[in-house]
């Protein structure tokens, strides 16, 4: 039996998601090195931890791995991101994947990531720019990069702010696409032979955009399946 979370480590091409999760995936295990590089080893916090399916690669790199979540028998802690129960900078990192689309607050959730986050901390946060609906069980935001720089600055006290697109245009594209055809074939019973078309399509949208670095760096006429935010207090 695979491993809790193993698909969103290590995403396949024929994943309709992969231009979300591989990014991301990328991202998080080069947070997870800096850690293992600090002098003291950091506490982190992962606030809408779900399954924990990153923790693996946070192995011997942290002091402590805390979940926070809803309902969820694999978090250490009950709390959503507008109320986190943690006192004041109690960790050195905080980690918030895929959450704050879901948040009916996100001001106030910000707010709470920078009251919890220690002095010299990072706070890596993950959402979306484009994406169909997905209520789990709601399913409230999308953001452009400009709109996720000032939801951070106009809400606490931020030293630094910085929002990179986690995959370019081409890949947004391709992902809708392949989202489609997965909805379509499983409609029409046909989902088991939609792999090699989605692995295609992802294949493609990630080629093109590795080739031009404009569809990677936000600007007029682009959109971003996701974005990587780090925040430091």
């Amino acid at each position: 039996m695979a491993e809790p979370g193993a698909g969103r480590r290590k995403p396949q091409l024929r994943s309709p998601t992969y231009a979300v999760r591989a990014p991301l995936a990328r991202w998080l295990r080069e947070e997870a090195e800096l850690a293992a590089r600090r002098e003291r080893r950091p506490r982190l916090l992962d606030v809408g931890s779900g399954a924990k399916p990153y923790a693996p690669f946070f192995d011997g790199a942290v002091a402590e791995y805390v979940g926070v979540d809803v309902a969820n028998p694999a978090a250490e802690l009950e709390g959503t991101v507008e109320d986190i129960p943690v006192p004041d900078g109690a960790f050195d990192l905080v980690l918030c994947t895929q959450t704050l689309e879901h948040a009916t607050d996100p001001a106030r959730a910000v707010r709470e990531l920078h009251r919890v986050v220690a002095p010299g901390g990072r706070v890596l946060v993950s959402t979306h720019g484009v994406q169909v609906y997905h209520p789990n069980p709601d399913d409230y935001w999308r953001w452009t990069h400009a709109g996720l720089e000032r939801l951070f600055r106009e809400n606490a006290s931020w030293s630094a702010v910085t929002v990179t697109p986690a995959s370019g245009t081409t890949a947004c594209i391709g992902m809708l696409v392949a989202t489609y055809i997965q909805l379509l074939a499983k409609r029409a019973h046909l989902r088991p032979l939609t792999a090699p078309l989605i692995a295609a399509v992802n294949l493609a949208a990630r080629t093109i955009d590795g080739a031009s670095p404009r569809l990677r760096e936000p600007g007029p006429g682009t959109i971003f399946a996701n974005y990587h935010v780090v925040a430091n207090p």
